[in-house]
């Protein structure tokens, strides 16, 4: 009766090379993603911050400062055209 029975363990055939590229490139893509999640939870440190909004504050001074005259003059140019039309 001990005869019938195989208890050896099933022949599983290895892994080829595509098969472990994709299972260690899922796993790198996982930690990839559980780093990312992370960095949207824990905001990054308050010296950083401090200097993204300077530089922020100087480029809206910078776009005061530009002359916006070149856009009322391309829609007066197009109620014009408009009106001609007519």
């Amino acid at each position: 009766m001990s005869a019938d029975l195989d208890l050896s363990p099933p022949e599983v055939p290895e892994p080829t090379f595509l098969e472990s590229l994709l299972r260690y490139g899922l796993f790198l893509g996982a930690i990839f993603q559980l780093i990312c999640i992370l960095a949207v939870i824990f905001p990054t440190s308050k010296g950083h911050e401090h200097e993204e909004t300077e530089s922020a504050n100087g480029k809206d001074a910078e776009q005061v400062k530009k002359p916006k005259g070149a856009a009322p003059q391309m829609r007066q140019k197009a109620k014009k055209e408009s009106k001609k039309k007519r």
